[in-house]
């Protein structure tokens, strides 16, 4: 505590202190906290989902021998690659649509600040305010889905590490993994790796299904925590704009009653003189 005073005391002696307060005072904090939260969730998101999707290349060429088809093909290999193309695509977006929303949060709190003073705020400004906010509903939405398409890797590694976590209950069972279950590959091809074989062990044994499987469980939490902060800006978002149109409609009734008491004030002013002349 003894610091901090003399830290303010310091400022105030260099005439900054007041400047300082203001400018903490203007940080629009709700949208900062959704800032942070948003670029976690992406940055969790996008590098861990990465990463698992490299693992799952991994274990589908070591364990369950699927090759890559040619380049004109579509096949699992090409899909992954188009994914990762999107999450590339998803981090960039995000990253500056974090920074659209942090300084429509700055914009915003300065004009309810100074709504009471000279500053007017435009029918332009409340529909930008309106934009974003279908735009983060839309937004909202999507990560909604990308929550639930995320969630099905993170069903099929949790089968397929307890089947792993479980070997001795499972061996007698004679279970078998067919990629062709999950749609990975045609139903004309035959990948699968069945308990009790070599390959089984070897891929229960890897470092890849288990860093592969916490991956995509990290990158689920990462698009939960994308939602979050989805659904913290649409809060911001429409109780900026709710205050700001209040605000401007207070704003016109003021204007609106200066103006009636001008009009009776000079009305008054009429009736004085015409007496005062009528008098004289």
């Amino acid at each position: 505590v003894t610091a901090l005073q003399t830290f303010f005391f310091f400022l105030d002696s260099l005439g900054c202190f007041e400047c300082c307060i203001k400018c903490l005072g203007g940080i629009p904090y709700p949208s900062l906290i959704a800032t942070i939260l948003l670029y976690a969730g992406v940055a969790l998101f996008c590098g861990c989902g990465h990463e698992a999707l490299s693992g799952t290349v991994t274990i589908l060429q070591n364990y369950f021998e699927v090759v890559r088809g040619p380049m004109d093909s579509l096949d699992v290999f090409t899909m992954i690659d188009i994914i990762k193309y999107v999450i590339y695509g998803i981090a960039s977006a995000f990253f500056v649509y974090g920074i659209l929303l942090m300084v429509e949060g700055f914009f915003t709190t300065g004009a309810i600040r100074d709504l009471y003073g000279d500053f007017k705020i435009t029918t332009c400004g409340r529909c930008v305010s309106a934009w974003f906010i279908m735009l983060t509903y839309i937004f909202m939405l999507a990560w909604l889905g990308v929550t639930a398409f995320t969630s099905l890797p993170v069903f099929m590694y949790f089968n397929i590490w307890s089947i792993c976590q479980n070997t001795t209950v499972v061996e007698s069972a004679n279970l078998c993994l067919d990629l062709r279950q999950f749609g990975i590959v045609p139903i004309g091809e035959e990948k699968k790796v069945c308990t009790g074989s070599e390959k089984f062990f070897k891929m229960c044994e890897s470092n890849e299904l288990d860093l592969t499987f916490h991956l995509f469980v990290c990158a689920l939490a990462g698009a939960g925590a994308a939602v979050i902060a989805m659904i913290h800006y649409l809060m911001v978002l429409s109780s900026n704009w709710a205050y700001v149109k209040d605000a401007c409609k207070m704003q016109k009734y003021e204007d609106i009653k200066s103006k009636e008491e001008q009009e009776l004030h000079d009305i008054h002013s009429t009736r004085s003189k015409e007496r005062l002349n009528a008098y004289t």
